[in-house]
């Protein structure tokens, strides 16, 4: 059977809490504290999982941190490549102020990654078979030779697995020059990726295309928040809105979305019903609170709901 593989360099715990408020120099008191495994492939792989898909995860674990993390993998069932890691895990903490729904998210600094580490996920990665998607997702740490992004590209092409990368900067400038599937990035992302300060959504279609034209991607999935998603191919341009929902956190809402789409193309949906699946599970993910992800339940409620509107 076809399989799904994440590669997440930098996972991370989330800690997510509440106060009643948030005020400088005082002592606040937090509610219980809500320990979740973390980071971009993570996420794809646990959203997958809730869908009723496994991916396996592979990342990086180090220390006591690192520890704790593979429990709450182990906990939620998330079959996980993991690769002893020279550095603690990094923790992310998530706060909720009660007293105006505002929700505060500090991501502490990723750890540098030595050599023998990235290389590790490059011959794990080559040691597996049957891949039909390959995701790469999450920010790329200090001292990861962005050049594994060719390495990654070229071994998806070898075994005709999909490659879909969901990074920023020019760790997705590299990507998107070795050549991958699917990219989705948000409009800021996008505008970096070409050199732009920033761009407007009118520009996007343009832009999304002269990259496929390239032949550096084959699909442009532009995350816009609220507004949803712009799909652009070579044949179609499609904007995908989601309905108006009450929002209790955005975390994990990209990676939902990630895995939303993969799922659905993984069960033999053609490329816009995917997105609309993948725009739906984002903002499945948003009337959770903490880094819940979403839940299939909500998607299904959620779908019939998600416009789309072909502005080819």
């Amino acid at each position: 059977m076809s399989r799904i593989v994440t590669l997440t360099f930098s996972p991370c715990i989330d800690k997510s809490t509440t106060v009643e408020f948030l005020a400088p120099d005082i002592k606040m008191n937090c509610t219980s504290v809500t320990l979740e495994p973390g980071g971009g492939g993570i996420n794809v792989a646990r959203a997958l999982s809730k869908l009723g898909t496994k991916a396996k995860a592979m990342y990086i674990s180090g220390g006591c941190n690192g520890k704790e993390f593979e429990q709450l993998m182990e906990q939620e069932n998330i079959p996980s490549i993991v690769i002893a890691g020279v550095h603690e895990t990094r923790e992310n903490i998530i706060i909720v102020d009660e007293s105006n729904g505002k929700q505060y998210r500090f991501g502490m600094p990723m750890n540098t990654l030595v050599e023998k580490e990235y290389i590790q996920f490059l011959i794990e990665l080559k040691a597996m078979d049957d891949l039909s998607y390959i995701i790469v997702s999450g920010s790329v740490p200090p001292g990861v030779s962005l050049t594994i992004f060719a390495e990654i590209a070229a071994f998806a092409h070898e075994v005709n697995a999909r490659l879909i990368v969901d990074t920023k900067g020019d760790a997705l400038k590299q990507a998107v020059d070795a050549g991958v599937f699917l990219i989705k990035p948000n409009l800021g992302e996008l505008s970096a990726l070409v050199g732009k300060k920033e761009i407007d959504v009118d520009e996007v279609k343009d832009i999304a295309r002269s990259l496929i034209k390239s032949g550096k991607c084959e699909v442009v999935v532009v995350s816009m928040g609220a507004e949803g998603a712009l799909l652009v191919t070579s044949t179609i341009v499609k904007q995908i809105i989601p309905p108006t929902v009450e929002r209790k956190s955005t975390v994990g809402a990209g990676d939902s979305m990630v895995a939303g789409m993969v799922y659905a193309l993984h069960d033999g949906s053609e490329l816009t019903e995917a997105v609309q699946y993948g725009v739906a599970c984002g903002t499945a993910a948003t009337i959770n609170p903490g880094t819940e992800l979403c839940r299939k339940e909500d998607v299904v409620l959620l779908l019939p709901k998600v416009e789309i509107i072909d502005l080819s």
